[in-house]
């Protein structure tokens, strides 16, 4: 498919790609997997109470936790396969070391956006965290497990965004991977 990339495309030549691009994949898993367990839990909440006729107590709270987790957790490896939406006619029409500046550019802009996300989600996991906070709900979950994913997800996002320009850089990449739609303009 144009514009993703392929999970068994060759290994990059760099290290530090290959880590990351591990890295990412293993979130892939770890988000799937979250969203099927809020899908049982979910199965389970309905048999709860439309089958047994009882109130459910962490069901719902629970799924959604894992829906934002998963979410969280998963930017990585929806940037490792370029899963993102993005608007690519500009790039497309120029000339590739234009193209390679700009996607350059861009990455830069969202590494440091990206860092201040991560930044200010480690601050509100550890707010959580040190004041002990708990939902107010009948389970009440300290607030810091699900605000984790904050900055472990923004954090690996920033990972992969890295790893992105080092391969840019480097030209393990080719810049908004779509440099066989050129000849068409």
């Amino acid at each position: 498919m144009t514009g993703t990339r392929d999970p068994n495309s060759p290994k990059h030549s760099n290290s530090f790609i290959r880590f990351t691009d591990v890295i990412s994949r293993i979130c892939g898993r770890v988000s799937a997997s979250m969203i099927f367990i809020s899908v049982l839990i979910t199965c389970q909440m309905i048999w709860v109470r439309f089958v047994l006729n009882e109130s459910t107590i962490w069901q719902t709270e629970a799924v959604v936790y894992l829906m934002i987790s998963a979410t969280m957790i998963g930017l990585p490896y929806v940037q490792y396969l370029r899963g993102h939406v993005n608007v690519d006619l500009v790039p497309m029409m120029l000339p590739v070391k234009l193209r390679k500046a700009l996607s350059v550019f861009t990455l830069i802009a969202t590494i440091v956006l990206v860092a201040i996300i991560a930044g200010f989600g480690y601050e509100f996991f550890h707010i959580a965290y040190e004041r002990n906070w708990k939902s107010d709900s009948v389970w009440g979950v300290s607030l810091w497990i699900p605000y984790l994913s904050l900055p472990v997800g923004f954090g690996l996002f920033l990972l992969q965004l890295v790893s992105d320009l080092l391969g840019v850089i480097i030209g393990d990449e080719e810049p908004f991977e779509h440099s066989e739609l050129k000849e068409d303009f």
